[in-house]
């Protein structure tokens, strides 16, 4: 008997799911942007069933792990809205946004295993099902599979896979190397969330500018508005990662300090530490009962200190830092923008850029 598809879980708007509902498509042609985006996701989401088909029965299943549990597609997205400041959504930018988000999901399953993460999406991570072997291989599948659809746009689209694809593994290199001697841990950080965030996030609004073949003078300002928002996008993650409300992140307080994942509100406490004794109290606390305890499962007093360690540093004024800083990138973001035309393109990434930044109120 033949196994069904695969069933994909996504919202059935990615446009009101990325806060661009009623409130800025309030016009027919906005609304008429955002049904086009809309039905393009559905043209990505049914191009990346029938690309992950492997000639192998493990492989088959590997791949579409991460793909059956869901995501946002916020770089298809991008990549089909930047592409109606030109032909709208073409064949070529359908292609293109697919082999972008196959790259995203091969990065997660690499991630994942650099991490040693137990879940992603909400399931269990492909190495806790299958191993680090596995997981490996079938990021680099999907990496190759990728590379493949960019194969068939031409030269210009290999050039930006493989550009974007050495920033990422230069961001993924920066973080497990950590910065050099004299390197300022907050700068080599941001040059990390560039690399392993930004890069693919620009990479997207650029491909939609490209293969939609809209004015080459928009092309420079979605790829900046791409680099600053996907710093914001992290930045907010690392102040989401200490939140009280797992029913909202889906994560357990501190997921990613509990892993030994360096943050930048973690980072600013380092700053203080150096003249504030209470500051250097608490990273004491957090290097004691948190980050030293990673791949410890916690019970009893060692929990409660390591919760509590995670709720003084919520609680400091450096995570209140680490949110202006998010929203000063995303300002940027939209700054960036000034060359575009002022219409719903511009209105729609700027609404996005305002959307990743509430995600923490």
């Amino acid at each position: 008997m033949k196994s069904r598809p695969p069933v994909v879980r996504r919202s059935p708007s990615i446009t009101s799911q990325a806060g661009l509902g009623d409130r800025i498509f309030s016009t027919k042609d906005d609304r008429g942007l955002a049904a086009n985006i809309d039905a393009g996701i559905v043209e990505v989401e049914t191009a990346l069933v029938a690309e992950l088909v492997f000639a192998n029965e493990i492989a088959n299943v590997t791949s579409r792990y991460l793909l059956n549990a869901g995501g946002k597609r916020v770089r298809p997205m991008l990549a089909l809205l930047t592409a109606h400041l030109g032909r709208g959504v073409v064949p070529e930018v359908v292609t293109a946004a697919t082999a972008i988000e196959l790259t995203h999901l091969a990065s997660l399953y690499h991630d994942d295993v650099m991490d040693d993460a137990d879940k992603r999406r909400g399931v269990p991570s492909a190495q806790m099902v299958w191993g680090n072997s596995v997981a490996i291989l079938t990021g680099d599948l999907l990496f190759a599979r990728a590379s493949q659809l960019m194969a068939r746009l031409g030269e210009r689209a290999i050039r930006l896979q493989a550009v974007t694809f050495e920033r990422l593994v230069l961001g993924q290199f920066r973080e497990t190397v950590g910065p050099a001697a004299g390197e300022d841990p907050v700068e080599h950080y941001i040059q990390v969330l560039a690399g392993k965030t930004g890069s693919l996030i620009a990479a997207a609004a650029q491909a939609g500018v490209v293969f939609g073949e809209a004015p080459p003078q928009y092309e420079q300002p979605v790829v900046d508005f791409g680099e600053k928002i996907g710093v914001a996008f992290q930045l907010i993650d690392d102040v989401l990662d200490l939140s009280p409300q797992p029913q909202q992140t889906g994560k357990v307080p501190g997921t990613d300090l509990r892993a030994g994942v360096v943050t930048l509100p973690l980072l600013r406490l380092r700053e203080r530490a150096e003249t504030d004794a209470a500051a250097r109290d608490l990273l004491a606390r957090l290097d004691r009962d948190v980050m030293n305890t990673a791949g410890t499962e916690l019970t009893g007093e060692a929990s409660q200190a390591a919760d509590s360690a995670i709720t003084a540093l919520r609680e400091h004024a450096v995570t209140a830092e680490t949110l202006a800083e998010a929203h000063t990138w995303a300002r940027d973001a939209v700054a960036a923008l000034d060359p575009l035309p002022q219409a719903s393109v511009k209105k729609a990434l700027t609404r996005f850029a305002e959307t990743i930044v509430e995600r923490s109120s």
